[in-house]
């Protein structure tokens, strides 16, 4: 299967097309009716303006219940202002951002989450790198949270998640995850099933995400060091994590969720075959993990040219297996291990739904009804995988779950005092390039 044979839409084609999806969105059954406070408006607050939390934004103001966008927050003004004007149009009367409630800057989060005020939704979808930092206050200030993936990029960020995570259901905040895959409705059923045994015990899970390059915008004149690194985010692991983590979280976690278990170890192998941008990227993973039980899930990621294009998931039991994960919108299990026709044991039929706006449903109608939501834990420890992953591959050792949850090693020390002028914890040497990890000699425990 080729990857234009395969995919979803990504969070930025989902905000060029859910004009068209979102009044047929909310009727949707996956998401759940809404029982109290429909009269109380709920104040939003966009931080991170790009196609992420552009249609973040769009899925939030979709929900039942009257809502209202009433702060923005973004280190770059033509990012807050694109995504302003997007939702202007699509939402005339529920976008009120005046200029003073535009907020610009590495504080700006601080700023945009105080005006949405306590008992308000606060969407967090900067890079991952501030996603601890930034859950952190939403939390201190009596905010639910819906936080984009990846969650952190390093075992002390997993960790402040996790306690924010345990201060909210302290406070009762609700807190959603960008995981959207455990809300697609096709894939829910398939897991149910294969948890019921229909393809016997899983002993295998293939997480796959394979496609072209990932591009590196050059820097512009005058543009300081920071300001490129985050305009390229994906590229720098101290913002992204690594492909194998921003990218590939979703399948790790479908296949996570699957098999009912998260890793106790993973090794494996990676770096630089084809890549000459200057960034940190490595353009290919391949990583084995270990659960308990003695069986193993395999991630394989690489974004080159001209190459075997896939993007899914693909687990196998001890009767069957299935195709399935992001990336794959019609889920399939099968007999045997022989994925022909006749071998379809189970397809999806009926109403897909709209991942994008159930996850949004689900939290908006979780405090409206005050119901208990927190998805902290599992969206932390799905991140933690992809860490485990990359400091597997980027070590060239066998790390242990235990290892990388409980490291030291942060990648941006001091990033609450980060500034647009402030030097990046990586630089570029007198030739432009960037550190880059060094399997047998990179240290990451």
């Amino acid at each position: 299967m080729s990857a234009s044979e395969t995919s979803q839409p990504s969070r930025r084609e989902f905000l060029n097309t859910s004009g068209r999806i979102a009044a047929a969105s909310a009727l949707l059954g996956a998401a759940p009716a809404v029982h109290a406070a429909e009269n109380n408006t709920i104040k939003v607050a966009l931080i991170g303006c790009g196609g992420r939390g552009t249609g973040a934004a769009e899925n939030a103001l979709s929900t039942k219940g009257p809502t209202e966008l009433v702060a923005m927050a973004d280190v770059f003004d033509d990012r807050l202002q694109g995504s302003l004007r997007h939702l202007s149009g699509r939402f005339p009367k529920q976008v009120n951002v005046p200029e003073e409630r535009q907020f610009i800057g590495f504080d700006a989060y601080r700023k945009a989450i105080d005006a949405v005020e306590g008992g308000g939704v606060v969407i967090l979808a900067t890079p991952p790198g501030f996603r601890p930092l930034h859950v952190e206050y939403a939390i201190s200030k009596g905010c639910h949270v819906f936080m984009e993936k990846a969650m952190a990029v390093d075992g002390p960020g997993v960790r402040r998640l996790l306690a924010a995570g345990k201060e909210a259901d302290r406070k009762n905040l609700k807190i959603a995850a960008g995981l959207m895959s455990r809300h697609y409705t096709p894939l829910i059923e398939a897991v149910r099933r294969i948890h019921d045994g229909i393809i016997g015990d899983v002993i295998t899970c293939w997480a796959y995400r394979e496609h072209g390059p990932v591009g590196l915008r050059p820097k512009a004149p005058g543009m300081t060091e920071m300001a490129h690194q985050i305009r390229n985010f994906h590229n720098f692991n101290w913002l992204g994590g690594s492909f194998i983590l921003d990218w590939l979280i979703h399948n790790i976690d479908v296949c996570c969720w699957t098999k009912d278990a998260w890793p106790v170890s993973a090794q494996g192998q990676g770096g630089r075959q084809v890549r000459t941008e200057p960034d940190q990227m490595f353009d290919h993973y391949a990583v084995e993990y270990s659960y308990g039980d003695g069986t193993r899930m395999f991630a394989q990621a690489r974004h080159m040219a001209d190459c075997f294009n896939f993007w899914g998931c693909i687990i196998h039991g001890t009767k069957g297996c299935a195709v399935m994960g992001e990336g794959i919108p019609d889920p399939l299990i099968y007999k045997g291990h022989k994925r022909t026709d006749d071998n379809i044991i189970w397809r999806f039929t009926g109403d897909k739904g709209n991942h994008y706006q159930a996850e949004h449903d689900l939290l908006f109608d979780a405090i409206r009804s005050n119901k208990p939501y927190n998805e902290t834990e599992r969206a932390a420890y799905a991140t933690l995988a992809g860490i485990l992953g990359r400091m597997a591959a980027e070590s060239g050792q066998e790390i242990t779950w235990e290892q990388a949850l409980n490291s030291d090693l942060v990648l941006a020390p001091g990033i609450e005092n980060y500034t647009m002028d402030s030097q990046p914890p990586v630089v570029p040497d007198a030739e432009g390039r960037y550190p880059i990890a060094m399997p047998g000699k990179t240290k990451v425990v």
